[in-house]
């Protein structure tokens, strides 16, 4: 089965050669130019990743990747013409895995979709070798669970995206030592387009943090090692 892909944006041109290139490599894409046709294809149709321009009429894209996240895990990319930080950081904390800024390369964009699909597919596949016990991953009360990909804090449920469940499960499997915000970004999307500018990192742990109401000056859990990267101490 073909993964399925939402294209939203309204300049057409864009969104139709951004399909192009998408079905060329055997993706099935819908295609919207409107944010309301968008939001209705999302809550009638069962899509893997979405990819969202953010200046959108009536409803932006920031909306929709709101509105996805209420319900949906899959990948959001979001595209913007702007190359300010504070888009981006608003995608990503809005649960965006990925921002693009246009002009952008088509092939670029192809990469990152099935970099991210990739990444989805190994967090929602369950087939481990590995026993049960050997699954989990605990650190007081912060209980991983490696098979079934769920996350409970203080013997709660909590919700994690699929990127933010990569970085912590990452920070647990090598608690006690200093990880750096590349070795995270590699870790976890396995690409090479990582850059020291890039703060992508910086906004999951924040977000991460948020929802496990963790300090930043007083860590339970995610502790920042100043120029260096984060740990989760032992």
């Amino acid at each position: 089965m073909k993964d399925k892909i939402l294209v939203v944006d309204d300049e057409k041109e864009i969104a139709d050669l951004v399909a192009f290139y998408l079905e060329s490599e055997a993706f099935e894409v819908v295609t919207c130019y409107q944010a309301k046709e968008a939001l209705e294809q999302v809550k009638n149709t069962q899509f893997d990743l979405a990819i969202l321009d953010i200046m959108l009429p009536e409803i932006n894209g920031f909306e929709i990747c709101k509105i996805i996240r209420e319900s949906y895990h899959y990948p959001v990319i979001m595209l913007t013409a702007k190359d300010e930080e504070i888009d981006k950081i608003r995608g990503l904390m809005l649960g965006a895995d990925d921002y693009m800024t246009k002009p952008f390369r088509p092939l670029e964009l192809v990469a990152r979709v099935k970099a991210q699909l990739r990444r989805y597919k190994r967090y929602n596949q369950s087939q481990l070798t590995e026993g049960q016990d050997a699954s989990l991953l605990v650190h007081g009360g912060l209980v991983i669970n490696v098979k079934t990909h769920e996350c409970q804090l203080d013997e709660k449920p909590l919700v994690l995206t699929p990127t933010e469940f990569s970085i912590l499960k990452i920070l647990c499997e090598r608690k006690g030592e200093v990880v750096s915000s590349e070795d995270l970004f590699h870790g976890v999307w396995k690409d090479e387009y990582y850059s020291k500018s890039n703060n992508t990192i910086t906004v999951h742990i924040r977000h991460l943090r948020e929802k496990m109401k963790d300090s930043v000056e007083h860590p339970k859990y995610i502790k920042t090692v100043w120029g260096v990267g984060y740990k989760i101490e032992n």
